[in-house]
This record gives C-alpha cells, structure tokens and sequence, in this order.
C-alpha cells in the first residue's frame, strides 16, 4: 500500500471537509451567538490538520491498489466523524461529552439519524444547519464528492469511487469516466434538493426549515430542527411532501440520471417512466414498501388507534420514513399497538435500493435472497431440473449470490456481536436490539430506552454504536477488511 498517498488525499480531503462549518460559521456571526468562536476554531483545525497531513507528501504520486481504496474510504469516514465533532464538543450550552459530540458527528455523516442532543427548538441556527450539512454531505457520500474534485488534482479515483458505492451492481459505471459519473450523481443530487426545499417552502415550512429539511430528506438522514421531527408542523402537505421526496432518494440515483437524459431528450420522453418499471430492484422496492404501508394504514384504522384520515397521513408516512430508513416521525411509532413497531423496525433492514442514499442490506441483496429461496424450493420438487436465477431477463452469476449470502451471514453475525455486548453494558434486550438495528441499517429511531434519543444510555454504549453506524455506512465488508491479516500481507 501507497500510504503517502493515502495521507495526501486524506489531507486534501479534511482541507475540503472544513468549508462544511463556514455556512454556520456565518449564520454564527450574523446572530451574534455564542456559537462563532466554536465553529471558527473548528474550521480552523480541521483545515489546518489537513494542511500538516498533506504538506509533507505533497509530491507522492502513485496508482491507487484497490487496498488503498478501502483504507483511505474507512480512515476518511473515521477520520471526518472525528473532525466534525469538533463544533459540538466546543458549545459549551450543548453540554456533551466528547463520545457524545463525535456519536452525533457520525450519526450525521452517516445519515443514521440517532442523536443525543433535546431541546432542538431552542438552538442557534448555526448548530441546527451544521448537523443537517453533515447528513447532507454523507448522503452523497463524500468519496463521491471527492471523485469529482480528486482527478483535477491528479490523482485516480476509480477504486475509491468501487470501494464506497454499494451493491452487487457497484460496477456500474453511468458514464465512461469516473469524474464525470461523479459529476452526474452530485447534479442529481443537488437538483433534487433544491426541488425538495422548494416544495416544503410552498408546502408551508419557513425558507430555513425548508432548506434544513431538504438536505436531510435527500440524503434519507432524520435529523430535524425540531425535537417534534416533521410532527412538529402538523401539515398533511409537507407530510405528502416529505414521504414522495424519501422514496425518490431511496431509488437508486443512476436510474435518476438516466431517468433525466431521457426526459431532456425529445424523442426518448416516452420511455421515462419506462427507466424505473422495467427496473427489477426498483419493482421489489415498491412492492415491499407497498405491503409495509398498507399493513400499517390499515391496522392503525382497524385497531381504532387513529381516525381514518390520520391512519392513511401517519400510517404512511412513517412506513416509508422507517422503511427508507430515513427516521422523520409526524407520531411516537414505538407507541403503536402490538406489532407495528416491531415490523417497520424489520422493515429498514431491506432500506432502500442500490446506490441511493438509503441504509439498510439493499433491496437488491434482499431480492436476491428471496428469488435463491424461491429457486431451491423449486430446485427440491425438481431436483433434476435446471433453473437459473435471473434478475429482470439477466442470469445472475453463482459467484454474485454467493457474495449476497457471505454479505447477509457477516451482516446478521455482527447484528447479534454487537447486540450482545450493547447488553453487556446494562442495556435491556428491546433497546440492544432496536439500537444495533436503527444503527446498523442507518435509521436513527429505535425502541425503548433509545425511541426519542440515545442521551440516556451509556457512554460505552454509545461508542459501540458509533462503531456501528460506520460498519453500516461502509456496508459491512469495506470496514471489516481492515482488521484481516491478509489486508495488510505485502
């Protein structure tokens, strides 16, 4: 491995990363707060900490190894969750300990959602947008980012941009050169967001709750500026608003994109719905989270816990919110009768599509799991028979499902390690296991002890779950490598 390379591009990229506190910085300034001198110092450590990282090895100048790819994805996301810690450790008024400054970091970066922080309502605006920049950046992916800027600087970014896209489909690219699918993604992705704040301004929200909520939405984060969420408004459109914007973001962004040529291209509009139905992960998707939201709707009206109109509103907002994985609440869903909780809980476990915004396994893997279920079923009625598995009209390779199931086994081995240790620590079974989940699939809200926030359990707790949320983010494998001998065998 080429770690002077490694620590240019880290360098590079905290230098970068420190303009995230120049907005807030601002709004500090403006408002006169006492938050200025916090994010000010912030900045300038962040950025100067890139500086000294990146002035010695200036001039390296290697080919990136697919190692390198992994080392510098996980140092990077390590490293910025500790970096963007600094602006809440510093505000005195928030009062956090340092494990509890760098959890909300990296609960933000990865757009989990969890956060440690109450009385959001009564925070300067500075510290309110800083958390909703950082889901913003970490829903894209800031490697993403990164691929788009990296090359102008001369350096290869193909086996960075390999190691943080997720999905059996990881490479897919949209475009033939890295820079400018990069480049492809972050125009979709800002495009969607001004469209979002725009139709949460008309919907009803303030121009700055408009702009906080759209960057979390698109990203599929949950933070909110409100302790309430997207309840604390009481309006049915901004909830309608809210729940079309999240499955957007959960459908994979290549489909976006290629969604936009056709629309732009005259003689190709018709074939634009066409781009998302004949999508096989895409069907599952909807098919999923139709099921999810019907169950919901219809016991909570059923059951006699909401009226008819506040079932169909509620009900299905927050299954696709959990489902999604995005974590926005209009109601305490984990006070709803007998199994709702539980099953939208399950629910984020699928999350959304490949190379969307959404946590979770993927609805790909999900989808691949059950048609290999489907086919050994069949395979024991005939066992002499030949049945391919196949995604849309393409046989999919043995090699591929064997990574789903090697993906699903080290996923669900984990799950119960670190379930297992959160009880360990004094944690009841309920909260252990909606904590790993909610962290683990990148959702934010869990049950028990941790349904409103994780303020009140444990310090160790939560730097276990600050574990999690990146062996989430980093899906599994890209975090994991690091701690094999082989990875580090010349």
């Amino acid at each position: 491995m080429h770690f002077t390379v490694s620590l240019r591009i880290l360098g590079i990229l905290l230098m970068i990363f420190s303009s995230a506190m120049l907005g807030p910085l601002l709004l500090a300034l403006l408002a006169e707060d006492h938050t200025a001198d916090p994010f000010l110092w912030a900045l300038c450590i962040t950025f100067f900490s890139g500086l000294v990282l990146w002035l010695p090895v200036k001039n390296a100048r290697h080919d990136l190894r697919i190692r390198d790819g992994f080392m510098i994805t996980s140092l990077f996301w390590t490293v910025l969750g500790l970096f963007g810690a600094l602006p809440f450790a510093l505000t005195e008024a928030l009062q956090l300990t340092p494990t509890e400054a760098v959890f909300e970091s990296i609960s933000g970066l990865t757009t989990t959602g969890a956060t440690v922080i109450t009385g959001l309502d009564e925070l300067p605006q500075s510290i309110l947008i800083y958390r909703q920049i950082l889901q913003w950046l970490g829903g894209i992916g800031i490697i993403v980012v990164a691929v788009a800027i990296l090359p102008m600087l001369g350096i290869g970014g193909m086996q960075l941009y390999k190691a943080e896209t997720p999905g059996p489909s990881k490479d897919t690219k949209l475009t033939p050169r890295i820079t400018e699918t990069a480049k492809a993604l972050a125009t979709v992705y800002v495009s969607l967001t001004a469209l979002c704040a725009l139709s949460y301004y008309i919907a009803g929200m303030t121009g700055f709750d408009a702009v906080a909520h759209a960057f979390s939405t698109v990203a599929i984060g949950g933070f909110s500026t409100h302790d309430a969420s997207i309840g604390y408004f009481q309006n049915d459109a901004i909830y309608w608003v809210s729940s079309v914007f999240m499955v957007i973001a959960a459908i994979n962004f290549g489909l976006h994109f290629t969604a936009w040529r056709q629309l732009t291209n005259r003689g190709r509009r018709k074939t634009y719905f066409a781009v998302y139905t004949r999508d096989s992960e895409t069907r599952f998707f909807f098919s999923i989270l139709g099921i999810v939201v019907l169950v919901s709707c219809a016991y909570l009206m059923l059951s006699g816990t909401l009226s008819a109109k506040e079932s169909i509103a509620h009900g299905l907002f927050q299954a696709v919110s959990i489902t999604t994985t995005t974590g926005f609440a209009t109601q305490d869903f984990a006070n709803w009768p007998t199994f709702l909780p539980i099953m939208l809980l399950m629910a984020s476990f699928m999350g959304g599509c490949v190379g969307s915004t959404g946590g979770g396994m993927k609805a790909m893997r999900v989808m691949l799991i059950y048609k290999q279920g489907v086919r050994e079923l069949k395979q024991l009625v005939h066992p002499n028979a030949v049945i391919p598995l196949k995604v849309g009209r393409t046989r999919v390779e043995a090699s591929v499902v064997s990574a789903v199931w090697s993906f699903f086994a080290v996923y669900t081995t984990c799950f119960i390690i670190i379930m297992l240790l959160l009880m360990a620590t004094g944690l009841d079974f309920l909260t252990a296991f909606s904590a790993v989940a909610a962290s683990l699939n990148n959702l934010g809200p869990g049950l028990g002890d941790v349904a409103a926030n994780y303020g009140s359990i444990n310090e160790v707790a939560k730097g276990l779950l600050c574990f999690t949320m990146l062996l989430g983010r980093l899906e599994v494998f890209t975090l994991l490598v690091l701690f094999t001998p082989a990875f580090w065998r010349v």
